[in-house]
């Protein structure tokens, strides 16, 4: 998400591995579900993530009943994936370099064991920084390679066993100076990560300009995160990380919704994605809960997901999708995908209903 509002709204709020390689095209996309935000909390583009104050990670599982969301989002409408948006900073308690903080972690893990036990079939991991710490680039100025790599390896010695757990390198990388030197900054997480013994698990991996979809190819993410390698060499679920939103400016701040995103963006991509026998998965994309984001959110997720045989079906590159946001955000959110719990019962909101679930159901 790129804009400042993960701090506004915490205020307002006080399987198997997936496939390896290219598979024959079927009639759905194996991944659909929401992101469940909180533990980002405080972090804004600049990859500065506030401990303190009223901006600050907040914690969904107790505050939100982020379990009681997942459990419904699995049970109630058979979504099978979640993204667990998580602050650097909140992992180690804002020491650079430092290893996982017990209490802090302790927080998160509640979310990420909640996300395994509800029945989903894949968990994110997600480092909510921007390719940031505190305004300066990871590789390029800023805190070596190092660093992020041995945070992900102390992640991966934690959760790498479970092949439920996909570890999503970085939310939105964006004005990185050389995307070539980050995708060596992608290429020492992915050995870090695959060095800590998790072996299969998916990996995805971010390109420039917020990795958004429309741009993968054209800004050179795509080319250079497709020389990103396991280290036998291969390239076995290492997942391209995409992003893309549907009102006038990109940003995932409007409650309209102006495009469908298929021509500008998916389809040039799954072009490339099948030239190059490559996988992606769409991790964030989201709208208002308004009658043009029904519109055009449900067509660019039938692109992907498609409910009719006869359409054109991308589901062989496209792996699934996960929506912005539900967890911690509250009803004034612009983007609120947070259903609402009365009892034993929840309502989701009506894009969720229509096109988050509605897309997958009817697929």
């Amino acid at each position: 998400m790129k804009s400042t509002l993960l701090a506004i709204a915490a205020s307002a709020a006080l399987t198997s591995a997936a496939p390896t390689s290219l598979t024959p095209r079927a009639s759905k996309v194996q991944y659909a579900g929401v992101n469940i935000a909180g533990f980002d909390f405080g972090c804004t583009t600049d990859g500065t993530c506030s401990l303190t104050g009223t901006n600050k990670p907040y914690d969904i599982v107790t505050g939100a009943n982020a379990v009681g969301q997942m459990n419904h989002f699995v049970k109630d409408d058979s979504l099978n994936a979640f993204r667990l948006p998580v602050g650097w900073q909140f992992l180690v308690n804002g020491q650079l370099g430092g290893t996982l903080n017990a209490n802090n972690l302790g927080q998160y893990d509640r979310l990420v064991q909640g996300c395994l036990s509800s029945g989903a079939s894949l968990c994110i991991i997600d480092i909510h920084n921007y390719a940031r710490w505190n305004g300066q680039i990871v590789g390029q100025g800023g805190p070596p390679n190092a660093q992020l790599a041995d945070v992900w390896k102390q992640l991966a010695t934690k959760y790498g066993q479970n092949a439920k757990i996909v570890f999503g390198v970085m939310n939105e990388p964006h004005d990185i100076p050389d995307i070539k030197t980050w995708a060596a900054t992608v290429q020492d997480v992915v050995t870090a990560i695959r060095g800590a013994g998790a072996a299969k698990n998916l990996i995805l991996l971010p390109g420039q300009g917020y990795t958004s979809a429309e741009t993968f190819v054209s800004s050179g993410s795509a080319a250079a995160l497709a020389e990103v390698k396991n280290p036998d060499g291969t390239t076995d679920n290492l997942i391209m990380d995409v992003h893309k939103y549907l009102d006038s400016d990109n940003s995932g701040t409007h409650t309209e919704c102006v495009k469908n995103n298929i021509d500008n963006a998916f389809k040039p991509l799954a072009d490339w994605l099948r030239t190059n026998k490559r996988l992606a998965i769409l991790s964030e994309t989201g709208g208002g809960n308004t009658a043009s984001c029904q519109q055009y959110l449900c067509q660019e997720i039938q692109y992907l997901n498609p409910a009719d045989e006869i359409e054109s079906q991308n589901s062989d590159v496209y792996i699934g999708y996960t929506g912005w946001a539900a967890g911690g955000f509250a009803s004034t959110y612009e983007l609120n995908e947070t259903p609402t719990g009365s009892g034993n019962s929840w309502t989701d909101t009506s894009l969720v209903k229509s096109c988050i679930v509605g897309a997958w159901k009817g697929a």
